[in-house]
């Protein structure tokens, strides 16, 4: 889905993460919009969440950490950026759990990097949006989070977000910077190669006839949003901030439609034509927040933003888009 506008025509815009699962598709709907893409890009390798899509690498891809903040500050500047969507991080509870440094080294240095290069160049980055998370709320006794609500993360992932969303917020508060931050809920679509995620992880196991695995009890409450929607949340926020008034503002991104892991567990199944698979339960998650959901209304009045997509569309899409990959993939082996 293209936009009707010609905002992004000509605008150069610098995409942390832009190899990964949010910045494939983030790339691939700016170009369609004729902008410059810049991707930032930690790892080398054959990213194969790429490999259908030709359309989702950008005009230019700089290599380099977040925590390197001479490649950062060059990449903006050399590239002549006036937009950065930081949308890069360390994304994964486990292993935060498991190694919590490189994941504040990645979110939390990597944050204040990207937006200390931004303030170093003054006036030549006119837009900046930081991708904070639901996460960055914590555990709150009331439902459901909305902006006004304080950040209180408590374990290493969730800390990590509500130290990015407390950074990028200073820097406006201190340097009258173009910041705006975005709280999503938890999205889900095709790219999105780590299996140990509910969707992608069903998704594979329903295509192969196999029963579904679930980590946790079943029982979490959660929000979840389609990535292509994520997108298009991120883009209209970008081009509402040519009103000033919109700097420095939060905003959270959600269908505002809550489900338990298991309910959505039975709606992958159900989008990939496998009802009939019983999932195994091994509750053994651990350091996850029990409830979580967002109110999204604050970024329907400020920002016009609804979704385009439903729940049920989006998940058959996104399955399909899992069952041509597999097929690629098992054709790949044979060749």
């Amino acid at each position: 889905m293209t936009a009707t506008n010609e905002f992004w025509k000509d605008k150069r815009v610098f995409i942390t993460g832009a190899a990964g699962f949010l910045g494939s598709w983030m790339v691939k709907e700016l170009n369609s919009r004729g902008a410059t893409t810049i991707g930032y890009v930690r790892d080398l390798g054959w990213h194969l969440s790429r490999r259908e899509d030709p359309t989702t690498e950008p005009h230019f891809t700089v290599y380099g950490a977040l925590e390197d903040y001479d490649t950062v500050l060059r990449a903006i500047n050399e590239h002549e950026a006036d937009t950065v969507l930081h949308l890069g991080a360390q994304p994964i509870i486990g292993i935060a759990n498991r190694n919590p440094r490189s994941t504040f080294d990645a979110n939390i240095r990597g944050t204040w990097n990207v937006l200390d290069a931004c303030r170093e160049l003054g006036k030549q980055v006119k837009r900046i949006v930081v991708a904070s998370s639901d996460k960055a709320y914590g555990t709150a006794p009331t439902l459901p989070y909305d902006e006004t609500m304080p950040l209180h993360g408590l374990h290493p992932y969730d800390v990590s977000k509500s130290c990015t969303d407390l950074i990028a917020q200073t820097y406006f508060h201190t340097y009258r910077m173009p910041v705006c931050v975005t709280r999503s809920a938890n999205f889900f679509g095709g790219r999105d190669l780590n299996f140990n995620r509910i969707v992608p992880g069903v998704a594979r196991w329903a295509i192969q006839g196999e029963r579904p695995v679930l980590r946790s009890d079943g029982t979490m409450i959660r929000d979840y949003i389609y990535v292509r929607d994520v997108v298009l949340a991120y883009l209209k926020l970008a081009e509402r901030m040519e009103d000033p008034a919109i700097h420095g503002h939060a905003f959270n991104f959600s269908t505002e439609q809550p489900m338990s892991v298991l309910e959505l567990m039975k709606r992958v199944l159900a989008a990939a034509g496998r009802s009939d698979l019983e999932p195994i339960i091994l509750a053994e998650a651990k350091n996850e927040i029990p409830d979580q959901h967002l109110a999204a209304g604050k970024a329907r009045t400020m920002l016009g933003w609804t979704q385009t997509w439903t729940m049920d569309d989006a998940l058959v899409e996104t399955v399909e888009w899992y069952r041509k990959w597999l097929e690629a993939e098992a054709a790949a082996a044979r060749a």
